[in-house]
Formats: C-alpha cells, structure tokens, sequence
C-alpha cells in the first residue's frame, strides 16, 4: 500500500532536441546492463527466477507482519520523513524499488537499504588548469558548474562517488574542448563555449542521472603566446577587467581594438585607462587628411595582393557629412590587389559601415578608436563583426 508510480523530475527541455557540444560524437554509448530501465518507469527484473520471486515475497510478508505486530515500537525506525527536495532510494533484499518520498515513508527492517538524494541544485569550481589551444597557446582557464540530480535511482546505481566523478568528467570536458579551440577563441567567445561545455558534459553524465544547468569559464592569466605564424592579435582578459559584463558583437570589437600593440610581449599593467574620446576635436583631424577623398587617395596608394590576402572581404562606407549630404565610398579586398573609390563595389559587400565623414578621418588617424564609435553610435556594422574586425589591418598600413 506504500508503493506508488514513480514519476521523474522534471528536466529541462526534457522535449527539445539537444544540439551536439564542442566534442560531441553520435555513436559514442554507454553500457550499464545492470541498471534497471528506470527511464521508463520500469523496475522489474527479468534475472529472477521464480522460485526467488516466491521466497521474496514470503520473507516480506514475514517482515510486514513483525512490524505491525511490534507497531508502536518500530514506528520509530521505520517511518521516515522526507522532504519536497529529497528522496530515498531503498534495495529491497538487494533488488532497486521505485524511490520514495516526498512525506512519511516506510522503510521496512533487517531487508531494506535505503539512502537520501537531494535533488537540489549544488554548485562547484574547477580550479584554474593550464590549457594548449590550437594554435599552441597555453593559458589558465577554470570553470563554475552548476548541476541537480533529476533521476534518483541512476545517481546511486549506476555511479559509486557522483561528486568526484563529476569533477574528473567536467574537467576532462574542459581541457579536451578547449585544446580544439584557437586562443582568440577562447579568449572572445567564452560564453558561448561554457554553454558548449555544458552540453559535452551532459552527454556523458546523463546515465549518471545528472544534469548540468549552468557552466561559467573563468579565464585566467595568459602562461605562454601561440606559435609563430598566428594571424590574429592576442588580447589578455586581466588586463580589461571592465570588460567583463559586455557580450555580443560589442565585447569581440572592444577586445580586439583595445589590443593597440598587437604584439606578443605580456602587458606590465592589469589596468585600462579610459579617455574621453567622444570629445576629441573632429576638425583638428579634418585639418590634417584634408577630405574622405584625399584619404581614399591615400588608400589606392598601400593596396597590395599581400594586403588582399590578409583581409579577404569587401567593405562598403556610408558617410554622411556636416551639410546633410551622403556619400558611398568602397574598398574591395577581396580579389586581385584590391580597389577602392566612391560608389558601389561590382560585388556584395561582406560589411557595411556607416558613420560621419568626421569619424572615418579620425578613425583612420588613430585619434578615435572604432570601439568607442561604436559604442556611442557613431559607427553602426551591418554583417560580420569578425569580418569588420580585419579593416585594422589597412588603418595599420595608413598609420605609418
């Protein structure tokens, strides 16, 4: 009369297909031929043979009887309370039942081992590890997990240490992942790669009865720069702790224009000092270039196929200009040794950039850094922000 369908906790996005993480593979399985199909709400046990199932029965009987013979004296070892976030799974003469709780449940003497689950979410940290990207960069990353148990009764039977095994499995996951990654990756895209994270991890625990709900990288301090011939800029996290909350398109443009030296020699402050560029004279830098025209002038003169090969993508201006007019303006550098001129390119742009004549000078001088054009609105970006991120390589070339 104790015994009740046992009914899953519910997991998230139970319903939805999973997408496959960092590492994930399709016919990777797991074999625990021992575990009762509890997915299923299944506990029988196809192994008993008759003559057990009979002696089993008789034994429980016996020991149902003694109990409620002996009631008010074994109520207070066979009654247990539970709560909303806990249950008991019980081996009844070593076989699985269905968990119980939560309430008063019973628990019957000398033929039931019982033990409490919390389904609670609990939290730990892998502590920072050194991690080999791809490019052959070594840095210090560690993560922030959070995860719940969803299914009692795999928790207990199909691992022996749920919190150790986690642990090891989570950081496996991570160094694995992480080593297919470039150091820019791992650097810009961090949360999106803890969200890919989770999902690895999952893959492999959920036969644990586990579910990973959140993972937070946490990157650490830059131990050794990528091998030679690495195309991108590096950017040490530590050093821009003010840029920490910001995501998205933005948080790719600031880390990357930030990096003003773009060498490999580690930052001897951990510091950023922000000026205020929005007030900066536009006419000072008006003066010096003279005109946007003077400046494309100045940009047919570095065109080269080494700078074609480096940039690979088409760049469409908008400029508007302090009469109310609007010009178009083009560099194409994506094929030959480049063009640049006023107009449309003969192809799609790849970006579109629009902003005031002002700005472009002052960009292209160096005096207005693209990262607070953009954040202020002065620079809007239609396409892809990594693609837009590969015009610093012709305003270095104008620099010098």
């Amino acid at each position: 009369m104790f015994r009740r369908p046992y009914s899953q906790v519910p997991q998230t996005d139970s319903t939805t297909v999973r997408t496959p993480g960092l590492f994930w593979s399709a016919d990777r399985g797991h074999s625990f031929d021992y575990i009762p199909n509890v997915s299923e709400n299944d506990f029988s046990d196809a192994s008993q043979t008759w003559i057990s199932w009979i002696c089993n029965l008789i034994v429980i009987f016996l020991v149902y009887i003694c109990t409620f013979i002996t009631f008010p004296i074994t109520g207070w070892f066979v009654l247990k309370s539970v709560p909303n976030y806990q249950r008991i799974v019980v081996f009844r003469l070593g076989r699985i039942c269905p968990p119980k709780g939560p309430g008063i449940v019973l628990v019957l003497p000398l033929i039931d081992q019982w033990q409490r689950v919390d389904l609670r979410t609990r939290a730990f940290n892998i502590p920072p590890c050194q991690v080999t990207s791809w490019d052959g960069g070594v840095l210090a990353v560690g993560a922030d997990i959070q995860f719940r148990i969803w299914n009692p009764v795999m928790s207990v039977v199909s691992v022996q240490d749920l919190n150790a095994s986690t642990r090891m499995t989570a950081q496996n996951a991570l160094t694995h992942s992480l080593s297919k990654k470039t150091l820019r990756e791992i650097q810009t895209e961090r949360v999106k790669l803890g969200d890919y994270l989770g999902m690895d991890i999952n893959e492999m625990t959920r036969p644990w009865g586990l579910e990973v709900d959140r993972v937070e990288l946490t990157i650490g301090s830059l131990l050794k720069n990528p091998e030679e011939g690495a195309s991108r800029p590096l950017i040490n996290p530590p050093s821009v702790p003010e840029l920490q909350g910001v995501a998205g398109p933005i948080q790719q443009l600031a880390m990357h224009f930030l990096n003003y030296s773009g060498s490999s020699q580690p930052h001897k402050e951990t510091s950023v000092t922000i000026t205020n560029e929005l007030s900066s004279d536009q006419q000072a830098v008006v003066a010096v270039l003279g005109s946007v025209e003077e400046l494309l002038s100045r940009v047919k003169l570095v065109l080269s196929e080494s700078l074609v090969n480096q940039v690979r993508a088409c760049f469409q201006f908008h400029i508007s200009s302090e009469d109310g007019h609007h010009h178009s303006y083009y560099v194409d550098l994506s094929q030959g040794s480049g063009a640049a001129g006023a107009g449309s390119p003969c192809r799609e742009p790849d970006v579109t950039l629009s902003m005031g004549d002002g700005d472009l000078l002052a960009m292209f001088q160096g005096s207005l850094q693209p990262f607070a054009a953009y954040t202020s609105g002065r620079l809007q970006v239609q396409g892809d922000t990594k693609t837009a991120m590969k015009l610093e390589e012709l305003i270095k070339l104008l620099r010098k």
